[in-house]
């Protein structure tokens, strides 16, 4: 039985959660799935790559399908591939900020469209676990080379603008984005851990965790940088900190890139936040002059509503930002080029990063804090009704947890998808009357432990 399927991808420790075994099985059902006659596929820097690959290529061939090889990439290289040369069906092989141990599959069929869970996974898994594979045709598919770097990088380098007057520190994590960055930016940046190395030997390539931040931290205050930039494995994701070496909460930033879009770009239109996002957010975004829809955490979902609301961009807090113009995916490298603009362009005029984001952030923020506990939608409902008993919501969201909003404060309560954990963020307009709620839910949901 393979443990390795989620809500988003397929992703375990490899050799436990799932094997090579597995991994021919999964190449050889997705083409009759997705009703594709060829697959890009993609690969990361992780030990267990090479095997994967190997294997995943043999099943999609035995299928009777064509592997397009696009070599070493970051993950957003293959959404923007899948989408750009029309492929049916991509894999990405990557298990994006887990250790070393683990490894995985992002799949997308066309347009770069997310297949998650509830959208074709479940098919694959219950294929993988009753049938064998067999194809009666006889017909194999080959391996092709297809390199995208070059075409990708014509298309980020639209984004580029005049950073000479920017102090800039970059931590690749050892991971994908070193692939990329320094064709972009050249030498002006100061560099760490841009070497591709998957058994990522500084630092996990997570940016959530703390201890993560400390070398981008100590290289931002010795180099008086202007900015930190932090990616994750596969360079999906990216995360910042300010010229003091402050982490800005990823959220933050989708409000941020609203001077891009919302002003410098004069668009109208929708933007998208997740669920736990920061009240501010929605409120700095309105001031811009876009429209907030607020949905549920993980590309999966909102990958989709993105392209639903035909929003022009949108955010989560766990440093993922989806664009329009790049086929509704996520984009760590083109986040990064935007923010970096953008703070140059405030530092000519006179304001530091840190400064701006005050101006942004008006709201004491917990932080996401993580509950191990069995009874997820038990604690859930005694947590909204014990806050609905005593206060009447300005608004009230259920579709990821649920996202409960007072006058002075509001909270979230969710399921995590992929870890067995029950995560609760809450934020108030004052330090005390935070405490004073995260106090109160807390024992409820420590009843549950």
């Amino acid at each position: 039985m393979v443990k390795a399927f989620h809500a988003y991808d397929i992703r375990g420790v490899y050799g436990t959660d799932f094997n090579k075994e597995d991994a021919y099985k999964i190449g050889f059902f997705l083409p009759e799935l997705l009703k594709a006659s060829k697959v890009l596929i993609g690969r990361d820097d992780r030990v267990s790559s090479p095997e994967i690959f190997e294997n995943l290529c043999k099943g999609i061939n035995d299928a009777g399908a064509d592997v397009y090889d696009a070599g070493l990439t970051t993950t957003p290289m293959i959404y923007w591939g899948t989408a750009k040369y029309n492929f049916d069906a991509s894999v990405m092989i990557t298990a994006s900020h887990n250790p070393k141990e683990y490894n995985g599959m992002k799949v997308s069929a066309k347009d770069a469209l997310p297949v998650g869970y509830d959208t074709g996974l479940k098919e694959i898994e219950k294929r993988i676990n009753e049938n064998e594979p067999v194809n009666p045709e006889k017909k194999k598919g080959e391996i092709i080379s297809f390199d995208i770097k070059k075409d990708y990088l014509t298309f980020q380098k639209q984004y580029l603008s005049d950073l000479s007057g920017l102090k800039i520190s970059i931590d690749c994590s050892n991971g994908m984005a070193g692939l990329l960055i320094k064709d972009l930016l050249g030498e002006q940046p100061v560099y760490i851990n841009e070497t591709l190395d998957g058994t990522f030997p500084n630092h996990e390539p997570n940016p959530l965790i703390p201890e993560n931040l400390v070398q981008l931290q100590q290289s931002v205050l010795k180099n008086k940088s202007d900015i930190g930039v932090i990616f994750d494995g596969d360079a999906d994701r990216v995360m910042f900190t300010d010229e003091n070496a402050g982490f800005i909460s990823p959220d933050l930033i989708i409000a941020l890139l609203g001077h891009y879009f919302l002003e410098e770009k004069g668009l109208k239109g929708n933007v998208l936040q997740d669920i736990r996002t920061s009240k501010a957010v929605g409120e700095y975004i309105r001031k811009l002059g876009g429209t907030m829809h607020t949905w549920r955490v993980g590309r999966a979902y909102a990958a989709l509503k993105l392209r639903e609301i035909d929003g022009i961009f949108g955010g989560e807090l766990a440093g993922h930002y989806y664009f329009r113009d790049f086929y509704y995916s996520d984009s760590g490298v083109m986040a990064s080029l935007l923010v970096l603009r953008l703070v140059n362009r405030f530092k000519k005029e006179g304001k530091s990063l840190s400064q701006i984001i005050n101006e942004i952030r008006k709201y004491a923020n917990s932080g996401e804090m993580n509950f191990r506990i069995e009874k997820k939608k038990e604690a859930m409902d005694a947590v909204k009704d014990a806050v609905l008993k005593n206060e009447k919501p300005d608004a009230f969201y259920d579709f990821d947890g649920y996202r409960i909003e007072f006058p002075d404060w509001w909270f979230n309560i969710r399921p995590s998808n992929t870890e067995p954990y029950l995560r609760l963020l809450v934020e108030a307009k004052t330090n005390a009357l935070l405490e004073e709620k995260v106090s109160f839910i807390k024992k409820i949901i420590n009843k549950f432990k």
